[in-house]
């Protein structure tokens, strides 16, 4: 058990929840990336102009031939279902032209790079926002193919939900791969930026294996914690390659309940990074197999669904620090439907 009260299991890495999926009966799992960006080898996970990067300091790490996994409890059962139930919208939202999708009680600021590619890569500085029962408050990276009933994505980022945890969103669904022995989805990120202080941040790192064709997860010092196999993706969707990536921050409340706040709870015009939610250093996989290329601040759209309660801006010299790949955004909340 660790100090936060999880307990962590080794279980065979056959046997893990991925599998009760129907599309991967009889999958081979596959250990390590067949191709690896030379970004993702060459980048130590470590911005010189951000913040530190929290990692598990409880030494627990599992044998060859198992994986590691928070068990499950029943308020993570409850958790999953509330969160099902509320939906994961803004990547359907900001890529599709459907007018049939319901955002009640959504609320999205985003950076969002429009052109095809095979990968994505970001810095998260992790926040806490104070949310109630049934609201979360979440800050990840997408990236997304496809339209209505052929949307396909796949995110990776930190949560802040009713249950006063800040985590990776875990997998409770079956389908992602894992095969990392020492990092466990789900896991309390801890410690936590604070305000005007010390910043801590998450690295994710999500590109398409060109020989194999599933979609890769890397994080935390470049630790390859699993893949989203070929098996579960359409051409149309993410079979051949994204067709949107964005980064940025989302949250969700009741209708008729005043909104959580997002990342730091303040706007993105604060005169010091250390006060807001920011994400740095993008890098987008054009090609497959690609060293990988920042994309120029004018390639990427921001979008606010709700600016009078949350916004996102591009790197500015008021902040004293600037990076020529960053987004700054997050607001107080307290929009309601």
């Amino acid at each position: 058990m660790t100090k936060h009260g999880d307990t962590l299991d080794c279980i065979d890495i056959h046997k893990q929840l991925a599998f009760n999926h129907p599309l991967l009966i009889n999958h081979s799992i596959q250990l390590k990336p067949t191709t690896i960006p030379k970004w993702t080898i060459n980048n130590n996970n470590n911005s010189e102009k951000g913040g530190s990067f929290p990692f598990r300091r409880d030494g627990i790490s599992c044998p060859l031939g198992t994986v590691i996994v928070k068990r499950t409890t029943l308020e993570d059962l409850i958790q999953a279902q509330s969160l099902k139930s509320m939906g994961f919208k803004s990547s359907r939202y900001v890529s599709s032209k459907s007018k049939n999708i319901d955002l009640s009680g959504y609320h999205f600021a985003v950076a969002q790079y429009k052109k095809f590619h095979y990968g994505a890569k970001g810095n998260l500085n992790i926040w806490e926002p104070e949310v109630s029962p049934n609201q979360f408050s979440l800050a990840s990276i997408t990236i997304s193919a496809g339209s209505n009933e052929q949307f396909q994505g796949i995110r990776a980022g930190w949560i802040a939900d009713g249950f006063n945890k800040t985590g990776c969103y875990n997998t409770l669904c079956p389908g992602f791969v894992q095969v990392s022995t020492d990092i466990p989805l789900g896991y309390l990120l801890q410690p936590v930026s604070t305000y005007g202080g010390k910043q801590y941040e998450v690295g994710i790192n999500m590109y398409k294996d060109h020989i194999t064709g599933n979609w890769w997860l890397v994080a935390f010092n470049n630790n390859y914690v699993g893949y989203w196999p070929k098996s579960l993706f359409t051409d149309v969707g993410l079979g051949h390659g994204g067709s949107l990536a964005s980064w940025g921050g989302e949250v969700y409340s009741p209708v008729k309940e005043k909104s959580p706040s997002m990342g730091s709870g303040h706007f993105p015009q604060q005169k010091s990074y250390t006060k807001v939610a920011y994400m740095n250093d993008f890098v987008v996989y054009n090609d497959l197999g690609s060293e990988g290329m920042t994309p120029p601040l004018d390639t990427l759209k921001t979008f606010s669904s709700t600016p009078n309660c949350y916004k996102v801006k591009k790197d500015q010299p008021l902040f004293g620090h600037v990076w020529d790949d960053a987004i700054f955004y997050g607001g107080p909340g307290g929009c309601t439907f």
